[in-house]
């Protein structure tokens, strides 16, 4: 007996290169990457499998439910993330649509181990790659079979069409062509409207912004801090992380900011609310997947994390020195939210732009964004008859979402 335990120990150790080197080829190259950061560092080691351990316990300890806990471990996490790579988003009626990873990733993303490993910055670094990577295959021919006719799960089937209304006369687009015309996932994802499409608010009136894109009002909040403890559960705003520390940031303590959403379904392209002069635009690392555990477990995640991800994920900051001075320097800042990889800026420093020109773009997935006002800034937001918050619905991009009201101070410093 003892020795068959000997020689079955002796097979086991014998044996687990092997097993090892199966899973290995089994994912994609830069996905074994993440595996061997994961491995290779003992905290990232335990912090993730630690995050399953404590998404796969009980669900009254963190409330998650069992759909919650069908990933096992990280092991099964990277060949989900490799199988991904090469698998374009299907539509679905879920808040995940657009966002496969982001799905699978839902249940561990907010324990107290997730919370830590998804801030890594080895850890987004990597991550940043396989997006990217994601994001080649999302820009190929490839790509497109997602956009069929399916009623349940083709991007211009029955169900799709009816939370995207007016698809082909707002877009460019053929829907007599294969594929509405478009040449990949990407191509449909980033569309462009048809001229004439979302008017340009009161165009010659700069004391009108328009809204900067297809977004649903999330949060308004005034006085704002330099730092402040953006983890918490209200999540306030935190200036200084974020702006991530720009030299300018001290102008805006006290203002304003306007947060929207902005769901897959939405347009993504990103548009000026006033006209100006770009002063800075600055593309900005940060966290992909990283979720605020004070919200605890969030069934379309990390939807009820938006004013946290504002300091944490990766994003794109523009600053507008407006025509009007009673706004003088305001802030845009685009946050990507879990499977967003890209955050494409479009404009330069030095130009100059008119209310309702594109500024940039998002590619794949969910996102928000902010509007960040200096406190001189008097402002009257028109929220089209909505309270903000995650139940409010998209105001089209363009249209009419503040007016500038009396003589404000704003500081035109640059």
């Amino acid at each position: 007996m003892k020795k068959y335990i000997i020689t079955m120990a002796l097979l086991l150790v014998l044996s687990f290169p092997l097993f090892a080197q199966q899973e290995t080829k089994s994912l994609s190259p830069l996905v074994n990457d993440l595996k061997l950061i994961i491995e290779g560092d003992s905290e990232l080691y335990m912090l993730f499998n630690k995050m399953f351990e404590e998404a796969n316990q009980a669900t009254d300890k963190f409330g998650y439910p069992e759909s919650a806990k069908e990933i096992k471990d990280y092991h099964e996490m990277l060949s989900c993330l490799s199988q991904a790579l090469t698998q374009a988003p299907e539509f679905n009626m879920t808040g995940n649509a657009g966002a496969p990873i982001n799905d699978a990733l839902i249940g561990v993303m907010a324990t107290p181990a997730g919370a830590i490993a998804f801030l890594d910055p080895k850890v987004n670094q990597q991550l940043k790659k396989i997006l990217n990577e994601w994001g080649v295959f999302l820009s190929s021919p490839d790509s497109r079979y997602v956009l069929s006719d399916d009623p349940e799960t083709g991007w211009f089937g029955a169900n799709a069409l009816e939370t995207m209304p007016g698809f082909a006369e707002d877009f460019k687009c053929d829907p007599k062509a294969p594929y509405y015309g478009f040449t990949s996932w990407d191509d449909f994802f980033t569309r462009e409207l048809r001229e004439g499409a979302r008017p340009v608010a009161d165009p010659k009136n700069d004391a009108v912004l328009a809204s900067a894109c297809e977004s649903a009002p999330y949060n308004i909040a005034t006085n704002v801090q330099l730092k402040d403890r953006f983890w918490i559960k209200e999540q306030p705003y935190s200036l200084f992380h974020m702006l991530d520390g720009d030299p300018r940031t001290e102008q805006f303590i006290g203002g304003t900011i306007y947060q929207a959403y902005l769901s897959a379904f939405s347009y993504h392209r990103w548009h000026t609310p006033v006209s100006g002069r770009i002063v800075k635009t600055k593309l900005i690392d940060g966290s992909y997947y990283a979720q605020a555990q004070s919200v605890g477990f969030d069934p379309v995640g990390p939807n009820e994390s938006q004013g946290y991800l504002t300091e944490v994920a990766a994003r794109a900051l523009i600053l507008i020195e407006a025509d009007n001075p009673d706004i003088g320097l305001m802030a845009l800042l685009f946050v990507g939210m879990a499977d967003v990889s890209s955050n494409e800026i479009t404009v330069y420093e030095g130009q100059h732009v008119t209310k309702g020109d594109q500024l940039g773009m998002f590619h794949f997935g969910g996102s928000t964004y902010c509007m960040i006002f200096q406190p001189g800034v008097r402002l009257e937001f028109d929220l089209h008859g909505q309270t903000p918050g995650l139940e409010s619905t998209n105001i089209l991009v363009r249209s009419k979402i503040a007016t500038v009201i009396g003589q404000g101070t704003a500081n035109r410093k640059r």
